[in-house]
């Protein structure tokens, strides 16, 4: 009895001792559970925290780009590149092989096999880093670089591989092998600010991505591994050691033969230096324009905008070269630093725009920027309100000296005075006192009125010199209003951007014609026509006459010679010329009737030599008058010569070629 009590206690107490062990195991390992629950979750808190979701396709080829401009011809030239060089988006079976083929060779040779991540090539490349004791392999598919380069962070981190392998699984699911390709060869950066084949096809060798050779391809190739380095290196050293690596490899998988591969790493490759940030010494003037009114067209413009523009390349180097012309040989003689010029077809396409001679050292554009004074060139306002009033060119008016207001009484140039005169030979010859005596006899708010109407868009101030150009405007303003004048009474209304896409061949912007304002009548336009011509023919802007081209403008010049000007147009174009200082000091007696005159004819000249301009002879402008009004007129201008004959010794002769204005 006391044995078998001892027993069945010995065997409650092993009974005991083995609950509590297994109470002990199922706790240690329940805590472990836990552990590795609670571990694990955050761990993959940790891991996918902040994971970006996959964004629609679309999105893809702009997601993360820094902005860039690209301006064009009508005849798809490429004027000037601003920002990174992303190239055109590409489409894989578009291109051909040996491109796709050199990515597929050198970065991922199992591309269409894997779901998005290569088992067999992250183990290959664990090993070799592992042997080598340091990073000499990547096991980076084609999608997760994508991944990478789009929607990750640059950081090197198992939580960053993590969301790459994971998101290049889901793109995987999305997406068809070659749309994945497409955005990859279409995004992918390759050094020397180059994004994409296309783009670094560009940059490297001045082609297309469907232009590259077996070479040229393979070397653009061999860059993802490190492009800001091997980019950099041209064809040399590591970058050529890796072009023959993609090689070998495009041997391996069959996608050429041993002989090409040989042949394409003999070829010399004539990489060409990395493109400056801006191409053409003006254009970034241009550019500057065309993202000013862009901005204004287009309030969510891509950021690889691709902009047609109307500015033609040839006009524009004509243009350009007119102003430094002028400022080398003649500006150190006369204290004149700057200039600009505008020229407008007067269907409005903006031809040329010249807003300096060095974007570089100044970035201020003269001719849409710079507020300055018009002088005289804004006295055909004047006139035009005149005409409006009922006034002609044959209207009488007396050239003398008078106030105006009780404190300004205006002078003329020559400081002399004619008596009575024409209202074309006063417009003609600038004559300061028939202007404001016109400006106060019709309304300074209609003379403000009528620059507004065609086409100034600075605020003017209403006062009695207004007449004489004493507010500020900008040479585009002024060369856009005189375009009524030349198109008949139809206000000019330019635009520089014909159309914007973007790199993928998208239309974003297409301009479309709309009706034409009339903004004066033809008997004003026609009137003011014939006298902005007879300004050239025989008055202060002869400089700019031309013999086989019908010519018609205006001088300006504001007080001390600070500005000069000559606004002028022919059967094709209205054009604009300023000169002048940026701080605004006196040039030496510069007037608008000399150096921009002289300036204008010479850039029209030019043009008309190469055969930009049409010929149109000039006409007379006494034939446009009738019988009646030519005995007229050379009744009041015999009357005028016997005035002057018994004025005194201070009355102006009016000379076919006066003293400028």
């Amino acid at each position: 009895m006391a044995v078998t009590t001892f027993r069945a206690d010995i065997e409650q107490r092993r009974q005991r001792a083995k609950n509590v062990r297994r109470t002990l195991w199922r706790g240690t390992f329940l805590t472990l559970l836990l552990a590795v629950i609670v571990g694990g979750y955050f761990s993959w808190v940790h891991l996918f925290r902040g994971i970006p979701a996959l964004p629609e396709t679309d999105e893809f080829w702009t997601l993360g780009r820094t902005s860039s401009i690209e301006l064009r011809d009508t005849h798809g030239k490429l004027l000037l590149h601003r920002g990174p060089w992303y190239g055109s988006a590409v489409e894989a079976d578009a291109l051909p092989a040996h491109v796709v083929n050199a990515f597929i060779a050198g970065e991922d040779k199992r591309f269409y096999d894997h779901n998005g991540i290569d088992i067999s090539a992250v183990f290959r490349a664990l090993i070799a880093n592992w042997r080598a004791g340091y990073t000499v392999q990547g096991g980076s598919t084609l999608t997760q670089q994508l991944i990478k380069n789009t929607l990750l962070t640059p950081e090197q981190s198992i939580r960053r591989k993590v969301q790459e392998m994971y998101l290049a699984v889901e793109l995987e699911k999305r997406l068809k092998k070659d749309e994945i390709l497409a955005l990859y060869l279409s995004r992918i950066y390759l050094g020397n600010r180059a994004y994409g084949v296309d783009g670094a096809a560009r940059v490297y060798f001045g082609k297309t991505a469907y232009e590259l050779t077996i070479a040229e391809a393979a070397f653009l190739a061999a860059l993802p591994k490190a492009p800001s380095r091997l980019g950099n290196e041209g064809d040399q050293g590591k970058a050529k050691e890796r072009q023959r690596y993609v090689l070998a490899q495009m041997v391996n998988a069959d996608f050429i033969t041993l002989e090409d591969a040989q042949k394409a790493a003999e070829e010399p490759l004539d990489i060409k230096p990395p493109p400056g940030p801006e191409n053409g010494d003006d254009m970034g003037f241009v550019a500057d324009f065309v993202a000013q009114q862009m901005a204004a067209l287009l309030p969510d413009a891509p950021h690889d905008a691709v902009v047609t523009v109307t500015l033609d390349p040839a006009l524009q180097a004509i243009a350009r070269a007119s102003v430094e012309d002028t400022l080398k040989k003649r500006g150190k003689a006369y204290a004149v630093k700057n200039g600009a010029a505008v020229m407008i077809g007067l269907d409005g396409r903006i031809l040329a725009l010249v807003g300096g001679t060095d974007y570089e050292k100044s970035k201020f554009n003269r001719a849409t920027q710079a507020m300055r004074q018009p002088g005289s060139s804004f006295k055909p306002f004047v006139y035009a309100a005149a005409m409006e009033k009922g006034l002609t060119p044959e209207t009488i008016r007396i050239d003398q000296r008078i106030y105006i207001t009780r404190d300004w009484a205006p002078r003329n140039y020559t400081n002399s005075y004619v008596g009575p005169v024409m209202l074309k030979d006063a417009l003609a010859h600038s004559l300061n006192t028939v202007a404001a005596q016109l400006t106060k006899e019709v309304g300074q708010d209609q003379v403000v009125s009528i620059a507004h109407r065609l086409g100034i868009g600075t605020d003017l101030i209403s006062v009695p010199s207004i007449a004489l150009g004493s507010d500020e405007t900008t040479l585009f303003d002024m060369t856009r209003a005189f375009g009524a004048f030349a198109r008949k009474g139809k206000r000019l209304d330019p635009y520089l951007i014909e159309k914007v896409e973007d790199t993928r061949g998208r239309l974003i912007y297409q301009r479309k014609p709309y009706p034409e304002s009339t903004v004066l009548t033809a008997r004003v336009a026609k009137d003011m026509d014939r006298m902005l011509r007879r300004v050239v023919t025989d008055g202060s802007g002869w400089r700019a006459n031309m013999d086989d081209i019908r010519v018609a403008g205006k001088t300006g010049t504001s007080q001390n010679w600070r500005d000069a000007w000559f606004i002028g147009y022919t059967p094709d174009y209205v054009a604009g010329i300023w000169l002048g200082n940026d701080d605004n000091q006196p040039m030496r007696k510069v007037t608008g009737g000399f150096l921009p005159a002289q300036t204008w004819h010479d850039m029209i000249s030019d043009m008309y030599a190469k055969g930009l301009l049409t010929e149109v002879a000039p006409a007379d402008s006494s034939s446009e008058l009738s019988e009646a009004d030519q005995k007229r007129a050379a009744f009041y201008a015999r009357l005028s010569a016997a005035f002057a004959a018994h004025q005194p010794t201070r009355v102006a002769r009016l000379d076919p070629k006066p003293q400028t204005q």
